[in-house]
């Protein structure tokens, strides 16, 4: 049960604010615009039935996967103009915009889960150590789900960071966690702060919530429009498909660059996580220019190849005429000059 292991595993202690005010909020617990029920016993029984008896085809990379190391130094001399990006794996992102750096769902524990000794490990170490990372202007969080927030994480970043932006809700964790209360910033959908060089607006996203099996949906889950001096990025954080995307394209669109969920997905759990043809349909509705995916290839989180998100979302951009670019982890991509397809998966697969 690794997709939902690193999901919401593990009660922890949540306190719940008034949070009335938000159009997302009802009886106690926030909602998506479509309902329907992603924890009911009947679906965890059927996917724990499913781990324990599926027979597994390329679960992990048949060998080492491309890595490019990074250090403070060169992260600052490379980045003083323009806005680029590193993957540092599944959807961690390191930001760099002029000369301010920004991470996005920062996870640099080995394992997505609430304990080190068990859960999905890294196929690959993070390109960058903690302690190498440049001050970080901000941290964006998109939900609460242990692949996206690492309690480590957010506490050794609390000194290096000057600002975290969450959605409602997520703020209780961080002052858990030590973060002091002028650092947090809090957001309902639509609503935006301006924070250095950019401008940043929550925006929808149909998924959930919840750092354990029961007390779910206490905080918020959102997708993040990033607006730099030159360029909109779009990132969808974890998220079904659904018609949030078209309003999202028609009120802050068309974008530079997309980072678009792109793996974990499963019939089990269609409502909550894209298939890659819903991928590349949100990189439309959006509006977006050209598309990245992202959530794979870092931790096995469902029951599908390692390998095959990129394999279905490359041959579904190239037929829709859709940019796909798919830099290795910790590669530098410029957003204002972005490279296509690198198949540097295919050297580490079985066939």
């Amino acid at each position: 049960m690794a997709s939902l292991f690193s999901c919401s595993i593990f009660s922890g202690k949540i306190k719940t604010p008034d949070y009335t005010a938000s159009q997302q909020y009802s009886e106690g617990k926030f909602r998506n615009q479509k309902d329907f029920n992603m924890n009911d016993s009947g679906t965890i029984a059927r996917i724990a039935w499913r781990y324990m008896t599926e027979k597994r085809v390329d679960a992990s990379p048949a060998g080492d996967i491309p890595l490019t190391q990074l250090n403070k130094e060169q992260l600052i001399a490379e980045n003083k103009t323009g806005t680029a990006l590193y993957r540092l794996g599944h959807s961690s992102i390191l930001l760099a915009t002029e000369g301010e750096f920004w991470l996005i769902d920062p996870v640099f524990s080995d394992r997505a889960s609430p304990v080190q000794w068990m859960g999905p490990k890294r196929f690959h170490p993070v390109p960058i150590n903690h302690d190498q990372l440049p001050e970080i202007k901000g941290v964006i969080i998109s939900h609460d789900h242990y692949d996206h927030l690492d309690q480590t994480t957010i506490k050794q970043l609390s000194s290096i960071a000057e600002y975290f932006i969450t959605p409602l809700g997520i703020g209780q964790l961080m002052l858990d966690w030590g973060v002091d209360q002028q650092q947090i910033h809090e957001l309902d959908w639509w609503q935006h702060v301006n924070i250095g060089k950019l401008k940043l607006t929550a925006t929808p996203a149909q998924h959930f919530s919840g750092r354990g099996i029961t007390g779910g949906n206490q905080t918020l889950w959102a997708s993040w429009s990033i607006e730099t001096p030159d360029q909109k990025i779009f990132y969808s954080g974890d998220t079904g498909y659904f018609e949030g995307f078209k309003k999202i394209g028609e009120r802050l669109g068309p974008f530079d660059l997309t980072l678009i969920e792109n793996g974990a997905y499963d019939q089990d759990w269609s409502e909550v996580h894209m298939k890659p043809e819903e991928t590349l349909q949100a990189h439309i509705d959006v509006k977006g220019k050209a598309l990245l995916p992202v959530h794979n290839g870092t931790f096995d989180l469902a029951l599908h190849p390692w390998h095959e998100p990129f394999e279905r979302i490359s041959e579904l951009a190239d037929a829709a005429g859709v940019k796909l670019v798919t830099p290795e982890t910790g590669e530098r991509l410029d957003v204002a000059n972005m490279n296509g397809t690198s198949f540097w998966w295919r050297q580490l697969t079985t066939k």
